[in-house]
């Protein structure tokens, strides 16, 4: 059965939409006020999907405001769509092209909704991004200050670096109090820190970066994450695997992670240094290193789930990439 789809190009002030490839379109103003607008055309063009491109945050209150208006939404990736649209021998970039080449690949790739993550979600995700961003901050002025002789600027690289130790310590707790508040979190907590290594922030980020955590196959988490070896064979040519695209914040702590791993725990050390012996460069001894640690955690992550609910249904094969 063909799907109508709406395919929105969106900019930080303006909405393009697009019926299908080459429909009916309009352009709204990217406020409550046109987010509404926007969906009543859909509407009335009785839309059943609406497509639009994750665009670093511009697309977060039409995203969430279509929803609301009970229109389902899949966000793209728009280096994908970019590439689809120049296979598809679309060279020209408008707005208008480009909502209809939205439309076009999500109708090709049958994109399916992507649900709106919870409040909660949201707000661990929030208070763990800002949490990295002091994180690196604090780490940035604290480097500087080493180079400082002069009392008064020492004075008041202090002042900035207590200010921001405090602010950092705020969101701890206040991340820890919403770990405890949610009846998965609290029980994923203790049982991903059974692995050495593993600690606050990390659960923090895997929560709040990869909720699919658990209830995707090992291959297909480890795709979501990007330390998944991709092939690139052709008839008797045999190329060398690599690692492509994922979620670089999820990609950033496993790597962490797993160095301390690969001191403590046991099959880790052995892995390492079999690894090692058979002459692998260190950066694919990383990024195996993290394979396997995130599919330790999704073990753990997939047997805690069937715990609490016996009757949920068996780990997704494969990711639902946008």
């Amino acid at each position: 059965m063909t799907r109508i789809i709406c395919g929105v190009d969106i900019a930080s002030t303006m909405l393009e939409a697009r019926i299908g490839r080459s429909g009916a379109q309009n352009t709204f103003a990217n406020t409550s006020e046109g987010i509404a607008s926007l969906a009543a055309f859909c509407h009335h063009h009785r839309v059943d999907l609406v497509a639009m491109e994750a665009t670093g945050g511009y697309e977060k209150q039409a995203f969430a405001g279509l929803w609301a208006h009970g229109l389902p939404v899949s966000l793209l990736n728009p280096r994908r769509v970019r590439s689809f649209a120049t296979a598809m021998g679309l060279l020209e970039k408008t707005d208008a092209l480009d909502a209809g080449a939205i439309a076009w690949y999500a109708e090709a790739k049958g994109s399916l909704p992507t649900p709106p993550a919870s409040a909660g979600q949201q707000r661990l995700r929030a208070l763990v991004t800002r949490l990295r961003q002091l994180t690196g901050v604090h780490t940035a002025q604290r480097n500087q200050s080493r180079l400082i002789s002069d009392p008064a600027l020492l004075a008041m690289f202090d002042e900035l670096l207590e200010v921001l130790k405090r602010q950092m310590r705020e969101l701890e707790t206040e991340i820890a109090a919403l770990i405890a508040q949610d009846p998965l979190w609290r029980h994923l907590d203790p049982v991903l820190r059974t692995v050495k290594g593993v600690a606050d922030r990390t659960v923090a980020r895997l929560m709040a970066e990869m909720p699919e955590i658990g209830t995707l196959s090992h291959k297909a988490i480890s795709k979501l994450a990007g330390v998944a070896p991709l092939a690139r064979d052709s008839g008797n040519h045999q190329g060398k695997r690599a690692v492509r695209g994922g979620r670089s914040a999820v990609r950033e702590i496993l790597f962490v992670v797993a160095g301390v791993a690969a001191r403590y725990e046991p099959d880790f050390i052995a892995f390492r240094a079999r690894l090692a012996a058979a002459g692998k460069p260190p950066k694919v001894i990383r990024i195996a290193l993290a394979h396997k640690l995130l599919v330790r955690l999704n073990a753990k992550a997939r047997d805690l789930r069937r715990r609490l609910h016996p009757a949920q249904p068996r780990p997704t094969p494969c990711p639902t990439l946008p």
